[in-house]
């Protein structure tokens, strides 16, 4: 039978001995916050994946924000001879220059939201996607 231990406060944070784990964070406990890398190995695989994860994502979301407001600007008339409103423009412009023309209506307000809006989902969705499988590597 093994020894008793006489009870000897502590003070600091760290577990007892008694119910520590080799190697795991914070003596095994599970409900601990863990500032360990995901890998167990203790290397950092993945980092550069969520690294390059959030460009993509983040990118996407640029560019579909850039397709909205232009999209709002023009729905809402703004001033053609400005410069924001130009750059704006011209940034939708290159952005959605694959898909220009695919609706033809009469009605030029339904042509300029198709056709911008198109885009700007695709983005959005190639773009959270990529990130989230980059995510999953």
């Amino acid at each position: 039978m093994p020894a008793a231990r006489a009870y000897t406060p502590r003070n600091d944070n760290s577990p007892s001995p008694a119910h520590s784990e080799p190697g795991a964070p914070y003596g095994g406990f599970s409900n601990a916050p863990s500032h360990t890398p995901r890998n167990p190995a203790g290397n950092r695989k993945g980092v550069g994946a969520d690294r390059l994860a959030l460009i993509i994502h983040s990118l996407a979301d640029i560019a579909a924000v850039f397709l909205g407001l232009w999209i709002l600007l023009y729905l809402l008339d703004a001033n053609q001879a400005n410069v924001f409103v130009d750059f704006v423009h011209g940034m939708a412009d290159w952005l959605a220059g694959w898909s220009q023309d695919i609706f033809t209506m009469d009605t030029e307000a339904l042509r300029v939201f198709f056709n911008y809006a198109l885009p700007a989902v695709i983005y959005l969705a190639v773009g959270h996607g990529a990130a989230a499988w980059l995510r999953r590597l």
